[in-house]
């Protein structure tokens, strides 16, 4: 495990869009036009779909610098922002529902945030950074604010993930904002079931493995090559740590980068747009799975972060792992690579 490792794109057109940026395109567009083109209670119903947290009101003013915005008069008249904006993603591996539990989520309630993705626009919105945070760095978890007025107490050598177990989405924002020194605009979580249904909705992703993959813990056995997985098989892929590698959580990076960039070639070779009854599966599945913040909890909201997103080519973003180093406490943990960790936040500032 050593510094900043890079991950470039090649190709154009949109079938070779940027992996995580790529999908919020899509995604927003099959919203947009299931909206506007289907009766009114299917955009109700998708509208619907969406969870959100208020987390300004919740942080309020003890943050990082907010990224100042030119208001517009309505999304649909203006044309889209353009100033540079930083989403927080996370993968929620939820342990409540029956859906959840049947894919492995287990008997007990809560989630974790077993992926977690910082995603930096540009101004301009033609280039972009993404940072994937391995869940198993060891953080100083800020105090967060609970919902019944109460906090969490500060953890020192926390692991990253216990962020979002002990506050849930409002605590996992503090902790990345405390970490790096960079404000959230946004935040998405995508939950464990929801992801099995889009890559179902999909028809399912083709995915090859340069490896044998034997994992009873996330109960993946793969042999090296070329495979067809359902939603269910492609989850177990996003969570396989120990069947690969030295067991690290970045193995499990590497493979969820894999898996995405399928899920994306999948979409992109998907028509969608013939098939209305598969466009509204889709769009179902994606707004079904998604929490985000209350600035992105509308699909008039969605469809304008998709706007602005038009000109971004895959060619213009780079996709980045946190620098991090094995922890002198322990082996089997990270901490952040200094002085590179923090020479990657300032450039996205």
């Amino acid at each position: 495990m050593t510094g900043l490792e890079e991950h470039g794109e090649t190709g154009s057109g949109a079938g070779r869009r940027s992996r995580a940026l790529k999908a919020a395109g899509l995604t927003l567009a099959a919203v947009l036009v299931v909206g506007v083109g289907t009766a009114g209670w299917a955009y109700w119903h998708l509208n619907g779909n969406i969870k959100s947290v208020d987390i300004d009101n919740a942080l309020g003013d003890d943050r990082p610098a907010k990224t100042v915005t030119t208001p517009s008069a309505s999304a649909s008249a203006a044309p889209p922002p353009t100033e540079a904006v930083n989403l927080l993603v996370l993968g929620s591996d939820s342990r409540s529902g029956a859906a959840n539990q049947a894919l492995g989520g287990g008997d007990s309630t809560g989630a974790r945030s077993d992926t977690a993705m910082v995603v930096h626009i540009d101004a301009g919105r033609t280039t972009a950074t993404i940072v994937s945070i391995p869940r198993d760095t060891l953080v100083t978890r800020p105090s967060c604010p609970l919902p019944d007025g109460g906090s969490t107490a500060t953890a020192y050598g926390a692991m990253f993930n216990t962020a979002y177990a002990a506050g849930g989405p409002v605590c996992a924002v503090k902790t990345v904002e405390s970490i790096t020194g960079v404000r959230m605009d946004h935040y998405v979580e995508v939950d464990f079931s929801g992801f099995a249904k889009l890559v179902d909705a999909l028809g399912g992703v083709t995915v090859t493995t340069d490896e044998d993959i034997d994992d009873d813990d996330s109960h993946l056995h793969l042999a090296a090559g070329t495979h067809r997985l359902d939603g269910a098989r492609a989850l177990a892929l996003a969570r396989t740590r120990h069947g690969i590698g030295d067991g690290s959580d970045l193995g499990r990076i590497g493979l969820q980068q894999k898996l995405v960039k399928a899920l994306l070639e999948q979409i992109a070779s998907t028509d969608l747009l013939t098939s209305p009854a598969r466009l509204y599966e889709v769009a179902d599945a994606v707004t079904g799975s998604l929490t985000t913040d209350t600035g992105l909890d509308s699909l008039a909201e969605l469809t304008e972060l998709g706007r602005s997103l038009k000109g971004l080519s895959a060619g213009n973003v780079r996709t980045v792992t946190m620098p991090v180093v094995p922890a002198p406490s322990d082996p089997n943990r990270v901490v952040a690579l200094e002085p590179a960790a923090s020479a990657l936040w300032k450039s996205l500032k």
